[in-house]
């Protein structure tokens, strides 16, 4: 049966919806609206969104764990490996568009406990197949079916983005994502504990730990969460931002820093083994030290989205770009002359700034439809109906840029597989890295920053 909100006088009941907690009327730049309880409201539904999409992290990177417990006697070359890691990337970079429109034909809510449960189609797949003797084809299909959880990144930004006000949208979805974000880290200190107590040969403890925790995750969304109408009523948009040059470009950035992100933290113990193997005899040593690069770098991801609210996201980005060049030289200078310390520096440099950038390009969106919303409207941004149509094109970017940008962690570890089989190092990885941030920091300045008359103001 529908149900409303516990808000009554700022919401109604949507009759004819699928199921559940549907608020009719949301106006968060309505300041009074906003201070009546809508704040509230809002910061609820981010906690349990946030609950669900860090379990969602997690699941999507297991295998980067996983392939750590994966020795001789299973039989697969460190090439091998770098296709398992890549493919669960892969995957959820393509479910991410279908899981934004899932949101506006499902509702945030409906949707946040659906793709919740999906999460255990993967961990009892893992459960049941992953032992020594396990054929590469089967162990990629449960990679392919881990991609599901880095789709719950995309549906979950998109319903939280309509919940806040435009002053605040950096730092909602900066939390939002960085709290996701640590379930990259959180899965590896899982990894780091059932290898120490375990031992290697018990990798499906790991899925053991998650599958409770899944089905707690989809029960208190259904509790405490709430369907926003204004999002069922977006499904045109994507069709629409697509025909927006920007549109591309905050995607081009976005595989430049989320998917540095989530490609380091799928490779990084590999890479770890690999290239140092003469100090990393046992995998646990490796798993000891890969949770601390995306740990940090989600913790400063809100910080970013912050950092963009009170400056201009497109300076942010800019400068962290140049920052990310300047992290890949010192991995590649550390790889020239095997340090591993300075490795690991260089690294741990590359997970935070890449947080850093996904907070900021992130409140570019936002932004960039409020600025044209302001072009249509001759500068007042609030005028009906450019500002919502401003609010739904973000949400479909917000999708989009998330599905193209997680294409970067594929990329990221193909760089790896094919600069081991070529060189026998990641020199040429690293690189390709120097190059790539070099080309986002220009495309950055050439379209937003640098002065000319149809410049977005404020983006």
């Amino acid at each position: 049966m529908t149900q409303t909100t516990t808000l009554p006088p700022l919401s109604g009941v949507a009759e004819k919806r699928l199921g559940g907690r549907w608020i009719e009327d949301w106006r968060p730049e309505d300041t009074g609206f906003w201070e009546r309880g809508g704040k509230r409201v809002a910061w609820r539904n981010l906690v349990f969104s946030v609950l669900s999409e860090h379990i969602g992290f997690s699941v999507w990177s297991l295998w980067s764990v996983l392939v750590l417990f994966m020795g001789p006697a299973y039989g697969f070359s460190a090439p091998q490996k770098f296709v398992i890691t890549a493919t669960p990337a892969l995957v959820g970079s393509i479910l991410r568009v279908p899981y934004t429109f899932a949101v506006a034909t499902f509702g945030g809510r409906n949707w946040t406990i659906i793709s919740a449960l999906l999460l255990l189609i993967p961990t009892i797949y893992i459960a049941v197949v992953l032992q020594p003797g396990v054929s590469y084809g089967t162990v990629l299909v449960g990679a392919m079916l881990a991609g599901v959880g880095g789709a719950n990144f995309a549906s979950s930004m998109t319903n939280i983005n309509s919940y806040f006000p435009s002053r605040l949208k950096g730092r909602a979805l900066g939390i939002n994502a960085g709290a996701g974000n640590l379930g990259v880290a959180v899965v590896q200190l899982v990894g780091l504990l059932v290898l120490a107590v375990s031992g290697a040969g018990h990798p499906r403890v790991m899925v053991g730990i998650y599958m409770p925790l899944i089905v707690v995750s989809a029960v208190l969304s259904a509790l405490f969460m709430d369907n926003l109408l204004k999002n069922s009523n977006a499904k045109g948009a994507m069709r629409e931002v697509v025909r927006h040059s920007e549109t591309w470009v905050v995607s081009l950035l976005y595989i430049g820093t989320f998917g540095s992100f989530i490609g380091f933290g799928f490779a990084f113990g590999q890479v770890l083994l690999v290239q140092f193997p003469q100090d990393f005899p046992v995998p646990v040593k490796a798993a000891a030290l890969t949770f601390l690069g995306p740990l940090l770098g989600s913790f400063v991801r809100p910080l970013g989205g912050a950092l963009a609210d009170r400056l201009k996201g497109s300076v942010v980005t800019a400068l962290n770009f140049a920052a990310m060049a300047i992290g890949a030289l010192v991995v590649l200078l550390a790889s020239r002359t095997h340090s591993l310390p300075l490795f690991i520096v260089g690294f741990v440099l590359l997970f935070v700034l890449s947080g850093l950038g996904n907070g900021s390009v992130y409140k570019m969106i936002p932004a960039i439809f409020n600025a044209k919303a302001r072009l249509a409207t001759h500068g007042e941004a609030d005028v009906e109906p450019q500002a919502l149509l401003a609010g739904r094109r973000s949400g479909a970017l917000i999708g989009l840029a998330g599905a193209i940008g997680g294409l970067g962690g594929v990329l990221v570890n193909l760089a790896f597989r094919q600069s081991f089989l070529t060189l026998k190092n990641g020199d040429g990885a690293y690189v390709a890295f120097v190059a790539f941030y070099a080309l986002c920091l220009v495309v950055t300045w050439v379209v937003f920053i640098r002065p000319r008359p149809s410049r977005l103001e404020g983006v």
